[in-house]
């Protein structure tokens, strides 16, 4: 048995579960997710609880099982707190400005780098070096984050480009001078 997907799935208050079919919507203070749900996953509510189970031992049923689990999680958890991740501009010149959903960088190339977030996710920038991104749900927090990291990422050198705030840069050293033969 998967030993994520026994696990039962708390509701917190304020927190509103609807299933219909294999289709489940949270709803909460932070907003709404749905999902759509493999068919062969049974998904039930009961109480404040909501329990994932799978019809038998097959190997795909067996790898559905945790992840359907932790998708219905991380829709419940998304709606009651939002996910963020923190994002660091390093670099001399390098800089960051937030419009609206727009979200501009200067960072090093002959143009501005101009992306769009997308619906339900929220850009911000406390600072000129610092973005942050948050949103009910988790996968476009994470891939909006990941995208912005792609326009400019992190050179083991100096260190210049995007980095997540947690993220360690192995730095290397530069040549070792004139000498030799």
């Amino acid at each position: 048995m998967s030993r994520i997907g026994k696990k039962p799935i708390a509701i917190p208050a304020g927190v509103e579960v609807k299933l219909d079919g294999t289709t489940i919507t949270v709803k909460g203070p932070k907003g709404t997710l749905t999902r759509e749900l493999h068919p062969n996953m049974k998904v039930e509510i009961e109480g404040a609880e909501i329990n994932v189970s799978r019809p038998n031992d097959n190997k795909e049923n067996r790898s559905l099982h945790g992840l359907t689990r932790t998708l219905i999680n991380n829709m419940v958890t998304g709606v009651n707190e939002t996910f963020k991740k923190e994002l660091e501009v390093n670099g001399i010149g390098y800089r960051c400005e937030v419009k609206g959903q727009v979200l501009t960088l200067k960072i090093g190339y002959s143009h501005d780098v101009v992306m769009t977030a997308p619906e339900g996710v929220t850009v911000e920038v406390p600072n000129p070096n610092k973005i942050v991104i948050s949103g009910p749900d988790k996968q476009k927090v994470g891939q909006f984050a990941a995208n912005v990291r792609e326009k400019r990422p992190p050179e083991p050198y100096k260190g210049k480009g995007i980095k997540y705030v947690d993220e360690y840069i192995r730095r290397k050293e530069g040549k070792a001078g004139k000498g030799g033969k």
